[in-house]
């Protein structure tokens, strides 16, 4: 892979979601961050599509304001493990922290945790009752900080929106390594917002 294009790549995908904090209409944020990761897949030389023609655009579930939701966030012991990758070789984590909030009615918790290889950073994966059926099987990225996929917090809860919820590289092509959504962010429930399969 090029390393300048890996860069521009990261600076591409920071730049959609510094546009999804910056627009205060969460249904427009969501719009533009979709037609941003469309052209991004279209176009970037770093794109995971292996062939892109005929490409029309990233499949979605429509946007639901539901889907956005805020968390309280706990400290959880801290342990280090290793997560299950696509590419068969299993990746080096900490969990360090739970998400705890209500979706759909049902109340839920995500682990997150510290990722120690691909630069670092803040991030949960997780799978629901749509994983495999409408969604990628190995689950989806909801938060990771080193595509500065981050949100921020409101009045001291951190702020998750599923409909920000993407598919990994791997699910497009498996010359990509991804860590796919341990068993503790499974959700019960399905989780119709963000990608489709």
């Amino acid at each position: 892979m090029d390393e300048l294009d890996l860069l521009d790549w990261k600076r591409r995908v920071f730049a959609l979601y510094a546009a999804v904090r910056a627009e205060p209409d969460a249904a427009r944020a969501t719009a533009g961050w979709r037609a941003g990761r469309d052209e991004l897949f279209a176009s970037h030389p770093q794109s995971p599509l292996p062939d892109r023609a005929g490409f029309s655009g990233l499949p979605y579930f429509p946007f639901d304001p539901a889907a956005r939701v805020t968390a309280d966030v706990g400290p959880a012991e801290r342990r280090r493990f290793e997560v299950e990758a696509s590419a068969g070789e299993p990746m080096a984590f900490v969990r360090f922290a739970v998400a705890r909030f209500t979706l759909g009615g049902t109340d839920c918790e995500l682990e997150l945790y510290w990722l120690d290889a691909y630069g670092g950073g803040v991030f949960v994966p997780f799978a629901d009752a749509t994983s495999g059926a409408e969604t990628y099987g190995a689950g989806r990225y909801l938060l990771d900080t080193v595509k500065g996929a981050d949100l921020g917090t409101e009045d001291g809860r951190l702020v998750l929106d599923f409909n920000l919820a993407y598919n990994p590289s791997c699910s497009y092509d498996p010359r990509w390594a991804c860590p796919l959504a341990p068993p503790a962010n499974r959700l019960p429930l399905p989780v119709r917002a963000g990608e489709r399969t």
